[in-house]
């Protein structure tokens, strides 16, 4: 058991610091290659930032463990909302001034629902996994036109952007942080598969369970550490952004995983528990964005409620742990 454990912290660990790496190195590539801010921080970095759920799901579906695949991807989403916005905008509210991540809202809920509707038959497919990955597809060519079309006129995402993306890293030293970022993502989440599955097995608690808690968690903590980071600087635009690209990326990415690698049946509880709690603090994350009564803001109470969800989301996978454990 402590060995799984060391696997699980040290997987993480490099997880978040592969995932920083990864990501400095692939948007300095692109500054380099003349690749707009914009473009870069909407694909690029938002995909990096979702690197470290997409090779773990991939890993564990390679090796025959789809449910900790499947709960990785839903257990990120509800941990970014829930957890990762609440923890960010207690420390500093959060307004929603980003014309663009207005319009990637509603994209995340119909994703969202497409995504339901794949799984709703109680099965995951090689075909419903090519479906999510041609909508990756599809999201990775809007957001581009998105990023195309922002240089027309000033958004405040693409001033953060520009803020943040290194612009004085010379192309060698970025190649090398990208290939480094890159090895040290592979490894690390093949450490954390391997110990995850072995707690799972000692505990006798299914891969799904620990998929929705302690992978997605640790996963999540990229995004985590960027929100906080960009909130204390008052780029609130990146901090929300992070979030929306990373719940996209899951969905379609992440979740597309399991369907290609490991088709086969999806556990009931995915489709009566964890989805309709996910689609509801989506639309909850929805109406705070775009403000009932103005402007979009995040305010410390509504963060306070997010947080309770999360603390009462995982007393609920706990007590169904319990349950597996003594059936």
């Amino acid at each position: 058991m402590a060995l799984f454990i060391a696997a699980i912290v040290g997987g993480f660990v490099l997880l978040v610091w592969g995932a920083d790496r990864f990501v400095v190195g692939a948007a300095a590539t692109a500054r380099n290659l003349g690749v707009s801010p914009m473009i870069i921080g909407l694909t690029i970095v938002g995909f990096g930032t979702s690197a470290p759920e997409i090779l773990v799901s991939a890993m564990a579906a390679w090796a025959g463990n789809p449910g900790l695949a499947i709960g990785n991807a839903i257990g990120s989403n509800i941990t970014n909302i829930a957890l990762i916005l609440g923890a960010t905008a207690l420390i500093a509210p959060l307004n929603v001034a980003s014309g663009v991540l207005r319009r990637e809202l509603p994209v995340l809920l119909g994703v969202m629902c497409l995504s339901y509707l794949l799984v709703l038959d109680g099965h995951l497919g090689w075909l419903d996994g090519l479906l999510l990955l041609g909508g990756l597809g599809a999201l990775l060519a809007w957001m581009t036109h998105m990023g195309l079309n922002s240089r027309r006129r000033e958004d405040a995402l693409a001033i953060e952007f520009s803020e943040e993306i290194p612009a004085d890293m010379r192309m060698g030293t970025a190649l090398v942080w990208l290939a480094v970022g890159l090895t040290v993502l592979l490894v690390s989440s093949r450490m954390l598969v391997w110990g995850a599955v072995g707690v799972a097995e000692a505990f006798g608690v299914s891969d799904l369970i620990i998929g929705l808690t302690i992978v997605a968690l640790g996963t999540s903590l990229p995004e985590l550490a960027a929100s906080i980071a960009s909130a204390l600087k008052k780029e609130h635009d990146i901090a929300i952004g992070n979030v929306i690209g990373s719940n996209l990326f899951n969905l379609l990415a992440v979740l597309s995983m399991p369907g290609l690698l490991a088709p086969g049946p999806v556990e009931p509880a995915v489709v009566s528990r964890d989805f309709p709690i996910m689609l509801g603090l989506t639309v909850a994350f929805f109406l705070m964005a775009y403000g009932l009564r103005g402007r979009g803001r995040i305010n410390r109470p509504e963060a306070a409620g997010l947080l309770c969800c999360y603390l009462g989301y995982q007393a609920l996978l706990y007590f169904s742990a319990q349950q597996q454990i003594t059936a």
